[in-house]
């Protein structure tokens, strides 16, 4: 039996990481810009987090969520305190798709309504409802369509409250920041008002911060750079720095019956063991203020070549050239052992590194992405 074809394959295989470093099987060092689709919150084989996944499993590493998991209300607790969101519910899956599902379930649940929108260039995940609501051809099959979605441009609030005034809108769906897309973040002002018009018709607003969230863009939250507040926030990628987790919080105003929810290997105790560290890490180690000076800092670095247009908050970069990045990526992967990122957009590389790069590393990259240019003028 062979392995299902999912993504080209890279000729490289990682053997070990630590930090913002991969080293391959045959013990060459890479600088990881791109943390496995921005997985790698706090560095790779951070001793803290391997700690608390060995003593984990050393004492119990998984029974049903049937009995009493207190990591589980640790994790919540310190979620809490660290998200801003204290006053909302956790239910913990095991990836965003799932989340997503969830989200849009109780939204639905909520208000008895069945049409979802969602944005042009979005990306939600590849199951069933996710790829449904999601904006791209390429992941559904026929049994992902017929269902009520509506594709807006992020910013037309006059065709959004044309759909919500109908008053059959479940939820409105929407990035913190779109990643896939190549890194386009919504005006503040946008959120806010699409908050609103939400409130308005009895809509639910879902913030998917997959992989916007958990410190990525400076802030806790991607949306927090707004004064919107969603009913419902996912979460999955830098969540557990590799550890399958997910999650939805859930405003107090909604509630769900149980059996609603529900999930078997969702919060378990590895999961969450691996979780709550990256959290403590992130909060000892000032993370979330380091992605914001140090992605300023690279962002600025990378707004000085000439041609191109930067966008992207904290250590979530978006660097659009006017021609394809293949043979600029390779070259930084072949030629100066740094792994970086693509996006829909051909023409876009992707930056999703460790929230613990410095501005040493930073400065690595900048100099390598010169030579890179200058080879292929």
């Amino acid at each position: 039996m062979k392995l299902f074809d999912v993504y080209p394959l890279l000729d490289i295989t990682p053997a070990k990481g630590e930090g913002s470093y991969l080293y391959d099987d045959k013990g060459v060092k890479y600088l990881d810009l791109y943390g496995g689709h921005a997985v790698i919150s706090i560095g790779h084989s951070h001793p803290v987090y391997v700690k608390a996944i060995s003593e984990q499993v050393s004492n119990l590493g998984f029974y049903s969520n049937s009995v009493q998991i207190p990591v589980q209300q640790k994790l919540a607790a310190k979620l809490g305190e660290l998200s801003g969101y204290d006053d909302y519910n956790l239910f913990l899956c095991n990836s965003g798709a799932e989340a997503v599902e969830n989200a849009v379930k109780l939204a639905s649940y909520h208000n008895g309504r069945k049409k979802i929108i969602s944005f042009k260039n979005g990306f939600h995940g590849r199951t069933s409802l996710a790829a449904s609501i999601t904006n791209s051809s390429k992941i559904t099959a026929p049994v992902n369509e017929g269902h009520k979605t509506e594709v807006v441009e992020i910013g037309d609030l006059n065709a959004i409250e044309q759909l919500l005034v109908q008053q059959d809108v479940a939820a409105v769906i929407i990035e913190g920041i779109q990643g896939i897309a190549g890194i386009y973040e919504p005006d503040a002002s946008f959120l806010e008002k699409l908050g609103e018009l939400c409130k308005k018709y009895g809509s639910l607003l879902i913030l998917d911060e997959i992989q916007s969230g958990y410190g990525r863009s400076g802030k806790f939250f991607a949306h927090q750079y707004s004064k919107v507040k969603p009913d419902l926030i996912t979460i999955a990628k830098g969540m557990g720095n590799g550890f399958p987790v997910g999650g939805v919080l859930i405003s107090p105003e909604i509630e769900a019956s149980f059996g609603l929810l529900g999930t078997t290997f969702g919060g378990n105790h590895l999961a969450c063991a691996a979780s709550l560290a990256v959290l403590e890490v992130m909060e000892s180690e000032n993370l979330i203020d380091n992605a914001n000076e140090v992605g300023n800092y690279l962002i600025e670095k990378l707004k000085t070549l000439p041609n191109v247009e930067v966008r992207g908050k904290g250590l979530m970069i978006g660097v659009e050239f006017q021609k394809p990045i293949k043979s600029i990526r390779t070259a930084l992967l072949n030629d100066h052992k740094i792994f970086t990122g693509v996006a829909s957009n051909p023409n876009v590389l992707r930056l999703l590194p460790p929230l613990s790069l410095t501005k040493e590393e930073a400065d690595s990259f900048i100099n390598a992405l010169k030579s890179a240019l200058y080879a292929y003028k």
